[in-house]
């Protein structure tokens, strides 16, 4: 199987460098850096999901309750998302900069 290596790193030496690999040999190196950019951006986004919303922790009993939790919770995480920014018209009210 043929695969292509690109490397990452950041100019100013903010981050470490990245090794990146595509299964598809040809590739160019901006479309696996956007694949990468898409990647990380869903990563991110069930993270979230888990740490937040307790994603992955419920037993569900039967084959129908677990096709239900994950959409459920990420349609959770996207209402969320939407309501928050109209509920606090100021980008600081409500959040505390010391104890």
């Amino acid at each position: 199987m043929s695969r292509r290596w690109g490397r990452i790193r950041a100019p100013n030496g903010r981050f470490a460098p990245q090794a990146l690999l595509c299964t598809d040999p040809v590739a160019n190196p901006a479309q696996i850096l956007a694949w990468f950019v898409q990647r990380w951006q869903l990563a991110v986004s069930f993270e979230a999901a888990r740490c937040h919303l307790g994603l992955e922790t419920p037993r569900p009993w039967s084959a129908a309750a677990i096709r239900r939790t994950t959409p459920v919770l990420l349609g959770r995480v996207s209402l969320v998302t939407r309501l928050v920014p109209r509920q606090m018209p100021e980008p600081d009210a409500g959040v505390r900069h010391a104890a």
